[in-house]
């Protein structure tokens, strides 16, 4: 499975934005395949959800990331991995490696600028293996600093070209609906690096959907490891949690 778990910037000093982040990731969601369990508040300000193994949950998980760097009072943190059955319905009642990786992978996303503070974590690649979540996390943060560079006519440009379909004349429809020329569309284009992110961003996910389904082996045994310490902070991190099996 794939967990996101997402913890707000600075909440000591500013309003609980959690409701406000909830009903945007519900309208982001809604009508979409890849939600496993929906996302929720699990303590303070942080929320969590879980997403399907495979594209689906990882185009999801790579959309909402974007999303929520993009507007930088946000740390988020992707766990991948084995999740305890039968799944709650509530995800703060669930337990499993992808839990604790995500719990670590959020607590260095903290450490990061505002804009770029994501990290993944997933299971050890062995020894001939690449580092999928290594991987990903890389892409993502490129993609995160370009976004975070953006001037707002660049995002407007962007945003119109996100909701127009991949096919010649965009620019010319993007132009015609800012009442700009095309030159000016392309030249915001450009400088956006909108062209750039629209080709990393697919590999992003098709290497998040080849890490979470190579998760499908891994043993689960976390519930076990880590009996009665429950879905929170104090938890142990997954490294150790994974050192008790041995």
């Amino acid at each position: 499975m794939i967990v996101l778990t997402v913890d707000q910037r600075g909440s000591t000093y500013a309003a609980d934005r959690v409701p406000e982040v909830l009903a945007e990731l519900e309208d982001l969601t809604r009508g979409r395949d890849g939600v496993v369990v929906p996302f929720e508040r699990t303590v303070g300000d942080e929320v969590q959800g879980i997403l399907a193994v495979g594209r689906d949950g990882a185009e999801l998980a790579i959309d909402i990331a974007l999303h929520l760097l993009r507007d930088q009072g946000w740390s988020v943190g992707i766990g991948v991995g084995p999740v305890e059955g039968p799944l709650p319905t509530v995800s703060r009642e669930a337990r499993g490696f992808a839990f604790y990786r995500a719990r670590d992978a959020v607590e260095r996303a903290k450490t990061r600028g505002r804009g770029t503070s994501i990290a993944v974590e997933g299971p050890a690649p062995g020894p001939t293996q690449p580092d999928l979540a290594a991987e990903v996390e890389a892409l993502l943060r490129l993609l995160a600093a370009i976004r975070a560079r953006r001037t707002p006519h660049g995002w407007e440009v962007a945003d119109t070209l996100a909701t127009l379909e991949d096919k010649p004349g965009r620019q010319r429809i993007v132009a015609q609906s800012l009442k700009v020329s095309e030159q000016a569309v392309s030249q915001r284009v450009r400088a956006a690096l909108w062209q750039e992110e629209e080709a990393v961003r697919p590999v992003a996910v098709r290497l998040l959907a080849e890490l979470s389904s190579s998760t499908g082996e891994e043993a689960d045994v976390a519930g076990g490891a880590a009996a009665g310490t429950g879905n929170r902070r104090a938890r142990t991190t997954h490294a150790e949690t994974e050192r008790a099996q041995s």
